[in-house]
Parts: structure tokens; C-alpha cells; sequence
């Protein structure tokens, strides 16, 4: 989708639909915009047709004293709690309803209060994840009659301030819509090894440099735990290693990202009920988040250096597949029961996180479709933290604020790892029943060493079962845009 930005006034504008925001009636109105009208937005108000609640929309044919061929009205809720989170459902709702009346190009107003850098970025953040579609395998012809192609955001003041807002703005859209590209993929075209070769001419379209371990140098440098979940499957492992430098870095500091890359799990012998068993190429949501990050830090240019580690595998069943009771090594040497197959993802992080330290990682932060227990606690609004570092959460969750991605920090007691004992080895791969999202957590922090870390479990919000006004179903590319708000916020 193009994206672009033009100055002019509201009736100026000559397109098929020009989208304005709407708000709660309960709130005070645009006036100017009503009035502009003759009062034909109040009308569509009293008579129930808009409400300005969120994801709502309606259409106005031939508004005298306008341009534009159809007004849309896109509801953000009640304006006193309208903040850029909302604006960017609006655009994406405004969006998806053009597609849907198949109109190709569409123009945002945006009202002189919200003509500032954080609501235009979240306009276009917005109208990309909105025109984004799972749809990339089916073959009908028709179904690009339904996609907007061109968008323009239209300010009544100089555009000179918030170009580059745009151009920014666009780069993150599209490298959340880029990792979201990737969850869709079925398993049967995005093998561990199908993944690395994307994610090297992804670095290599980047400008980044990329390095894949393949089995033999895994196994030399004692990558036990990662080798025991993919053992099961005639598919080898990978670990994708992508290094961004700065031009000018401004300290010493190394920041790793560490996505979890299971591009299909079957639990293995702790086998998966069939039942949505199907969405379980969606476990690589981790390292699709920190692919999606690395092509738009590497465009974005922030001073502080950046690598991604992301370890991928499958976790098949087969005659040579891992069994519950087996004992691995992991690359730092500590030893892992294996009590649970299905708990595999906190096995392959845990070497990538221990290469991740052997090279020179000062700050770590993780992102994985870790637990169940995540989406049972906070269901499918908030991704969880966890962390050993007040210092680097707080970065992390003021990236996520500002990107409009929810984070919930949850607790990290120390009596928690009283739930992680084994008699057998130095720790077991899970921790009962109680606090499954804690447990696993605490297991990682045995591998994050000395260094500030931060792991996000994202199981719960990397996928929608059911789309949105706003967001199609499938792949939300969640942790993208925190991630690269981290990275592009560090110096500051």
C-alpha cells in the first residue's frame, strides 16, 4: 500500500472516500466538520447509524461542500479517552471498510489536535495492520478487487514536520505486516531451514549481515537442549543469527533479541489435543516479531547495536523423537529433565540465550509463544513480562506503551523456583500445574546469567481466532513494534 501525506483544507480533498474521525456521542463533535456538512453528520448521529463507538463506520455519498465522493466516518470511542492505541484501531477499521466497498484509495483527515508526530504515526501504523490479509494462498483472482492500495494522510497544517513520521511510520507498519507474512505460512512451506533462507535475504535486502548454525556446529558447541526438540524431525534445525551495526554507537552496549522460531509443534510425545492443532505454525510468532524488528531497525538506523538470535526448529514425533523422563546438556552445562515434551520452546531459548552471552550480549530480551497459562491469566489483551532488571523492563514497557502494545509484568519471586526440582538432573523442563507462565520463566532466568533480561510471553497475543473490525484474523505481529521502540528509543 502507498502511503503519503498532503496538506489542504477538509473540503479540498478529491478522492473516492476521505475517512474522519467520530467519537462517542455522549462527547462534543467536530463542529467545523458538522457544519461543513449542513448537518448531515449530526443527522447520521441521531439516527443511529454511527455511533462513534470503536470499529464503527458509516458512509455519506455527495456531502455538498466536500470533494471527496464518500465521507467515512471512523468511531475512536469517547474522545476523552481517545490516546493513539485508539487511533491506530480507527485507521485500521477505516481501512478494512473501504476494502470491503472495494475502494482502492483512501484519504485520512486528521483534525488539527491530533496533527502531532505520535497520532499521524499512529494513523499509518493503523492503515497498514488494517490492510494486511491472511489470504496470500488462495487463488481467486478477485479477491485484490478488495484491497486499498493507495492512502494519504491529510493535515490542514505543513506536512514538513511530520514527513518523516510517515516514512518512519510506514517502515514499521510494513515490518509488522512482513513478520505477520511469515506466522501465516503453513509448516509445509516454512521449515526451520525455509525460515533461515528468509531471514538471510531479508538481512541481505536490509543491509544486514546474517549467519546460520546448522546441526554439526550446534552440536560442537553443546547445544543439547535445542538438538533434543529437533531431533524428532526429518526437518534440521537452525539458529539464525542477524547483526545490526550502528553507524555512530554511543556506548558499549549490546542489545540481543531472542525470538523462539517452532515452526510447528506437535508437543511431541506429550502430543497436542487435534483440536487447533492446525494453529501451531503460529509457535515462531517470537522470531517473526524479531525478524519484523531487525528489517525496520535496520532502516530506522538507532545508535545501539543490535542481534537477533533466533533458534528454530520443529518438535515432531517420530522413532527418534525426544521421551519424556530424557536428560539433555544445555550449551552452558547445566542439565534439563525433560518432564514434558510440549514444554520445548524454553528449551531451544535456552541455548540461544547462552550464545546469545558467549558473544557478547550485554542486554537480552526475549519473545516467545511460551504458555497456555499466559492467555489464561491475561487472556488475549496483554502480552506478559517477566525480568530480572527493573531498569530494562522499564525500558521495555515504555516502548510497548508507545507502541501501542500491552505488556503486564507479572512476578518473579524467588520461591518460585521451588516449583523447578529435579531429582535427576539440575532442572526439570517444567514446574507443576501452578503459575505455568512464572515457572517457565524462572527456568529461562537460569540462562539469562548476570546480564539485564526481559522475556515477553507472547502466546496469547500473536494470534487471532476471530478478526476485528480493524484487524483480520491470523497473525497480529505482536512485540514488532516494541521491539523496535526499544531499540530507536535506547539512547534516550
Amino acid at each position: 500500500m502507498d502511503i503519503a501525506i498532503q496538506q489542504g483544507q477538509i473540503g479540498e480533498f478529491a478522492s473516492p472516500v476521505l475517512v474522519i474521525p467520530g467519537f462517542d456521542p455522549d462527547t462534543p463533535r467536530d463542529h467545523e466538520v458538522d457544519y461543513a456538512s449542513g448537518g448531515l453528520i449530526n443527522d447520521l448521529y441521531k439516527s443511529g447509524e454511527f455511533r462513534g463507538k470503536v470499529g464503527d463506520t458509516a458512509v455519506l455519498h455527495r456531502v455538498p461542500g466536500f470533494r471527496a465522493e464518500r465521507l467515512m466516518l471512523a468511531g475512536g470511542g469517547k474522545r476523552a479517552d481517545f490516546t493513539p492505541f485508539e487511533m491506530r484501531r480507527l485507521a485500521g477499521a477505516a481501512v478494512r471498510a473501504a476494502a470491503t466497498r472495494r475502494i482502492p484509495t483512501v484519504q485520512f483527515w486528521v483534525p488539527a489536535e491530533f496533527a502531532e508526530p505520535q497520532w499521524v504515526q499512529a494513523v499509518v501504523e493503523g492503515a497498514l495492520a488494517g490492510s494486511w490479509e491472511p489470504d496470500v494462498l488462495k487463488t481467486d483472482p478477485r479477491k485484490h478487487e478488495t484491497r486499498v492500495t493507495s492512502f494519504t494522510v491529510c493535515v490542514a497544517s505543513s506536512t514538513a514536520a511530520l514527513e518523516k513520521v510517515v516514512a518512519d511510520a510506514t517502515v514499521i507498519g510494513e515490518s509488522q505486516n512482513f513478520a505477520r507474512d511469515l506466522v501465516n505460512l503453513p509448516a509445509n512451506l516454512l521449515t526451520p531451514l525455509e525460515l533461515a533462507a528468509r531471514a538471510k535475504q531479508m538481512a541481505q535486502e536490509s543491509g544486514l549481515t546474517c549467519e546460520v548454525l546448522e546441526t554439526e556446529q550446534m552440536r560442537e558447541l553443546g547445544m543439547g537442549a535445542l538438538l533434543g526438540v529437533a531431533q524428532g524431525s526429518e526437518n534440521p534445525p537452525a539458529l539464525i543469527v542477524i547483526r545490526y551495526e550502528p553507524p555512530r554507537a554511543v556506548s558499549d552496549d549490546h542489545l540481543a533479541l531472542v525470538g523462539k522460531g517452532v515452526t510447528f509443534d506437535t508437543g511431541g510425545y506429550s502430543i497436542k489435543p487435534a483440536d487447533g492443532m492446525e494453529k501451531m505454525k503460529y509457535d515462531m510468532g517470537g522470531a517473526a516479531a524479531v525478524l519484523g524488528a531487525m528489517r525496520a531497525i535496520a532502516r530506522l538506523k538507532p545508535d545501539v547495536r543490535v542481534t537477533a538470535y533466533i533458534p528454530t526448529v520443529e518438535n515432531m514425533i517420530s522413532g527418534n523423537a525426544q521421551r519424556p523422563g530424557d536428560i539433555v546438556t544445555t550449551m552452558c552445562g547445566k542439565t534439563v529433565e525433560v518432564l514434558n515434551t510440549d514444554a520445548e520452546g524454553r528449551l531451544i531459548l535456552a541455548d540461544a540465550m547462552s550464545y546469545a552471552l558467549k558473544d557478547g550480549a550485554t542486554h537480552m530480551v526475549d519473545a516467545a509463544t511460551l504458555t497456555g497459562a499466559i492467555a489464561v491469566a491475561l487472556g488475549h489483551l496483554y502480552f506478559g513480562a517477566f525480568t530480572n532488571n527493573d531498569a530494562l523492563y522499564d525500558r521495555v514497557a515504555a516502548a510497548s506503551k508507545s507502541a501501542g502494545e500491552r505488556v503486564w509484568r507479572l512476578p518473579m519471586d524467588e520461591e518460585y523456583k521451588d516449583y523447578l526440582k529435579s531429582a535427576f538432573a539440575d532442572l526439570p523442563n517444567i514446574g507443576g500445574r501452578w503459575g505455568g507462565s512464572i515457572t517457565a520463566a524462572k527456568f529461562l532466568e537460569e540462562f539469562a546469567g548476570e546480564k539485564p533480561w526481559v522475556h515477553l510471553d507472547i502466546a496469547g497475543t500473536a494470534w487471532l481466532d476471530d478478526g476485528k473490525a480493524w484487524l483480520a484474523k491470523g497473525p497480529t505481529g505482536t512485540a514488532v513494534r516494541t521491539f523496535i521502540g526499544l531499540a530507536t528509543g535506547w539512547s534516550a
